[in-house]
This record gives structure tokens, sequence and C-alpha cells, in this order.
């Protein structure tokens, strides 16, 4: 039987930008010789929404959209009594590393969180499994917190294979220590969705989002189509269909 996950991921690579909207190009352009003006306007509608979601305007939009969380008051952060760091992620068979490294997201929330536990002294707490094979995300962000950043951490959640188990099995682990509250280090774009996961789960938390967007749109390139554009409106529409598929489970 396929693995639930692997299906997932499979589906989530069709669904989204760019693949999704080229399919249906693709479907609009072969309904052309049969359904000339049908075919024509599906084909153009979806070329202009994907290069709507290529320009960092619309992606910067939909971010706002999705979530407008301040940076962490670390003053606040200090009432906490440990931080979680979600993996976001790895890079397989990195031959510049020799074998598996974090990828960028959890690079970009190691980095921070790393940040974080030297300013408020809280302990750490790493989560993520292994979605596809390979090295789990909580072994190698452990790696790069001990050894390049210089944190020491306390406990590794390495079973979870998404934010949901993220959050049950995080939570399971910190009940033992009897914590009720930590500090969430993900990224801004992740933050609703991981919150609301960890608040289901029973335990609070004080949200330290990375990668949040200051708004600034003044250069002309802002406005033209390009990858980074791109790969921010992705990351949008992942977090959309997350939420939309946890809302039709919770009426299962």
């Amino acid at each position: 039987m396929p693995d639930i996950f692997l299906l997932k991921a499979i589906a989530k690579t069709i669904i989204l930008p760019p693949t999704g909207l080229l399919l249906i190009i693709l479907v609009g352009l072969f309904l052309v010789h049969r359904f000339p003006r049908t075919g024509r306007a599906i084909a153009i509608i979806a070329t202009v929404y994907l290069l709507a979601l290529s320009t960092p305007f619309a992606s910067y939009q939909l971010m706002h959209f999705l979530d407008t969380s301040p940076p962490l008051d670390l003053n606040e952060a200090r009432h906490a009594q440990a931080i979680v760091i979600l993996g976001g992620g790895i890079r397989n068979n990195a031959l510049e590393y020799g074998g598996d490294t974090l990828g960028r997201l959890t690079l970009e929330r190691v980095r921070y969180g790393a940040r974080v536990a030297k300013n408020t002294g809280l302990p750490v707490l790493v989560a993520g499994g292994s979605v596809l094979g390979g090295e789990t995300e909580a072994k190698l962000m452990r790696e790069a917190l001990e050894n390049e950043f210089g944190i020491k951490v306390r406990w590794s959640e390495d079973k979870s294979r998404n934010t949901r188990e993220n959050a049950a099995f995080s939570a399971a682990i910190l009940a033992k220590e009897n914590i009720r509250q930590v500090v969430l280090v993900t990224h801004s774009f992740d933050m609703p969705r991981a919150k609301a996961e960890f608040i289901t789960a029973g335990l609070p938390v004080i949200a330290a989002p990375t990668g949040i967007l200051n708004g600034t749109l003044e250069w002309p390139s802002d406005y033209l189509p390009g990858i980074g554009g791109l790969q921010a409106s992705y990351y949008v529409c992942y977090e959309l269909l997350a939420k939309l598929v946890m809302r039709m489970s919770l009426f299962q």
C-alpha cells in the first residue's frame, strides 16, 4: 500500500503552483482545437495567474493576508518554559556536506531559534522526523544547533511527519517535564496553522516567527515575475491548502 505521506507530497507538487497552473494551461491549449474560445480563455487566465503569483507584490499581499504576527517580544518570551523549533525540510545527499543537511527553511528556523535561545536562556526542543527517508530533521537540527551555533538541545522529537504530529509528539514530551507554555519558532507563513495545532495539542505557544516580510516594495522588479515571488506564493498556497485540509478533517 502506498505511503500516505508520499501520496500527499506528490499531490502537493501537482496541485500547487507552478505545476498546477501549468497543467491548466496545457488543458486550455488542448481544448483550443475543439473549443477555441473556452480553451484560449482557460490558458490565458491560468497564465495571468501564474505571472501574478510570480511577482513579489502579489506574494507579499498573500503573505500579509495569511499572517500578520509581529516579531517576538523577548520580555514575553521569558514567561515560557521552553523553545520549540519546527523542521521545514532537508537537503538529501548534499555533496558538499557528505550527506543530508538542513534545507533552507529549516536552517533559517534553526538560526533564529538559536538567537532566541541565547537571548532567553530557555531549553530547546527540535521537532521533525523523516518524510521521504534519510536523516531526520530533528537529528540534523540538533547537530547544527550544538556544533555550529553553540546551543544545547535538551529534547528531540524525531517521529513526526507533519505539523499536527509535530505538535502532538512535542506536547507529549514536554508534558512529562511539566512544561505548560513554549516559544514556537517557525516561519511567519506557517505560524497560524502551527500555532493552532499546538493549541489543539494542549500546549499554548508564544509565536516567534521568522521570515517576516517588512512590506517594502520600492523597486520596479517587485512588480515583475521572478523566482523569488513565485517561491513565496508557493509557500502561501501550500499553507492555504493545508488549512483547508485541516478544516475538512475537523468536520469528519
